[in-house]
């Protein structure tokens, strides 16, 4: 389980099993008194972590691009690790069934026009648990990775979306169908040096202080994950550094 207080990035481990842990523990819900109310317990589904991102007009979907995370984003938040993610091809199952998924959510919500992150979970059993969705773009450069794949830049077509309005039409791009994904992690260095990586493959290198991420795109999704199974060990020794997960939304 985890306790949440407003906002998915303030998620604090709170027990797990039987519920043995110590009432008094700090993290324990008995142990918030009168705070309680404060706070939003949540259950932990164990699984694989999807994304979907979406362009909407007149509340229509017209444009997905299905993705999957490596180490679930909450594992990587609390226990230390390297994000990773990549999108899925057009004709894997697990892309027509979220797509779906995403659409029938998107209308339900009611979004008329903009952008969207949506993301799922598939459980242990083979079910598919909503997790959470937003009218944002994905953060940790998923924008960036979905451009590599599709060619299609989400910044760039929700500006396109808000000006067309009400009395315009909107298309998005044709996508040009790849296969991206990205490895991330802190870095122990100020400005951790990756020219050692030199795939052709690579599209982007992050550069921000004490990160350390490359940005892969192939027609060949086989390469593609090749690619990000083996970077992780590397970056876990060249570069890899861990800290708390932070209480509040931090650039």
């Amino acid at each position: 389980m985890d306790l949440a207080r407003h906002a998915a990035v303030g998620a604090q481990a709170a027990f797990a099993g039987g519920g043995d842990r110590n009432p008094q523990d700090r993290r324990h819900p008995r142990a918030l008194g009168d705070d309680r109310a404060e706070y939003l317990l949540e259950q932990f589904v164990p699984g694989d972590v999807f994304h979907v991102d979406s362009l909407v007009f007149d509340r229509r979907v017209v444009f997905a691009a299905a993705s999957r995370y490596g180490t679930p984003p909450m594992a990587v938040a609390h226990e230390g690790g390297i994000f990773v993610t990549r999108t899925l091809g057009e004709a894997d199952e697990a892309t027509r069934l979220l797509t779906g998924l995403n659409a029938r959510l998107l209308d339900a919500f009611g979004l008329l026009r903009g952008v969207s992150h949506t993301e799922f979970i598939r459980a242990g059993d083979g079910r598919i648990h909503f997790l959470e969705t937003s009218a944002r773009v994905g953060g940790a450069y998923i924008v960036d990775v979905v451009e590599a794949a599709t060619g299609v830049n989400l910044w760039r077509e929700w500006a396109r979306i808000e000006t067309a309005g009400e009395h315009a039409g909107y298309e998005p791009p044709v996508a040009k169908g790849h296969c991206a994904g990205i490895v991330l992690s802190l870095a122990r260095q100020e400005w951790p040096d990756m020219s050692a990586y030199d795939d052709r493959e690579i599209v982007m290198r992050v550069r921000k202080r004490h990160h350390a991420g490359l940005i892969v795109e192939s027609a060949d999704e086989r390469r593609v994950v090749e690619l990000l199974d083996s970077y992780p060990a590397r970056f876990y020794r060249d570069f890899h550094a861990s800290a708390p997960p932070p209480a509040r939304a931090v650039d």
